[in-house]
Order: structure tokens, then sequence, then C-alpha cells
């Protein structure tokens, strides 16, 4: 017999299990270029989908020493509100909460849009945009937008399978 709490958690991630496994992907934008590493997989009884990244950016001019983002976020899925929240942890200390629109979830794209970012001025907001090129590849557009202001791009990667992982 199937486990119900695994049948739940599997209908839940539905829209995101093209994105379970390995990534390695090659980004520019204003922090430079970069090459990264993404991990996603299911945590804690499969009720969250864990993303694990690394990008490493070259040296530029405006920054000689070049860089190492890390972050990591966890996805849920709130109940009351019906609808995903990803909250993102990096290490300069930015915590992102992010709404996915739900009218894209189940096309080739999905949109997160920023609720609250900890630590930073008010009035900034993030958008990330996924778009799901083939079945090993997609492409990430992280903008921003100061207070007042539109949108304007901060990096695009775009993102190639090293392994599949499991759904479960």
């Amino acid at each position: 017999m199937a486990d119900p709490r695994r049948t739940e958690a599997a209908d839940m991630w539905g829209p995101f299990r093209f994105f379970f496994g390995e990534w390695s992907g090659n980004g520019e934008g204003e922090p430079g270029i970069s090459r990264s590493d993404r991990d996603y997989s299911l945590v804690l009884h499969d009720r969250f989908i864990q993303i694990r990244n690394r990008a490493v950016y070259e040296p530029q001019e405006k920054n000689p020493e070049g860089e190492v983002h890390e972050d990591l976020g966890l996805l849920s899925f709130d109940k009351r509100r019906g609808m995903h929240v990803l909250r993102e942890f990096h290490v300069e200390g930015f915590v992102n909460q992010y709404l996915i629109d739900t009218t894209e979830v189940g096309k080739a794209r999905i949109v997160m849009t920023s609720e609250a970012i900890e630590n930073i001025a008010p009035g900034w907001r993030a958008r990330t945009t996924y778009e799901i090129l083939s079945d090993d590849e997609f492409r990430e557009e992280f903008d921003l937008a100061g207070p007042g202001k539109d949108w304007e791009r901060y990096s695009a990667t775009n993102f190639k399978r090293s392994r599949k992982g499991s759904p479960t």
C-alpha cells in the first residue's frame, strides 16, 4: 500500500518535480560572470523542497577579488493561503520570502515575487523567474526593484541538469 504522506507530497510538489536533482549553470549580470551549482531535494518527510545554491563570480573591475555567493532555500506549501512559499537564506544575511504566482504554475515558467525581504532598506522587492527550456535545462532571471522603482535585471543563469534526483 502506498504511503499517503508520500502521495500527498508528490501531488503537492507536482509543479516542481522537474527541478529535483543537481544542476550546473553559467550566468552573468551585475555581480559579473558566474559558475553555479544547485541541488533541489525533498527534506523533512517530503514536506519541504530544499534548494542549495553556490555561485562563484569571476574577478572584475568592480570586484577584483571575485565573489562566492551561497544561499539555502526552503519551499513549502502554505495550506491556509493555498500557495507555495519560498524562503531563501543568503550568505550576505538577506532572507527573501517569495510567493509563487499561481497563474504561471503548470506552464513552462514559474514566477516568484518577494512579499518580504529581511536585512535590506524598506521598499525593495525581488523577483525570480524560472523558464524551462528543455527536459534538462532552465533559465533563471533575478530582478530587483528599489523603493518606487521598476524592475531591473540583476542576473541571469542558464542551468543544465547534472544528475536527476528522486521525487520521493
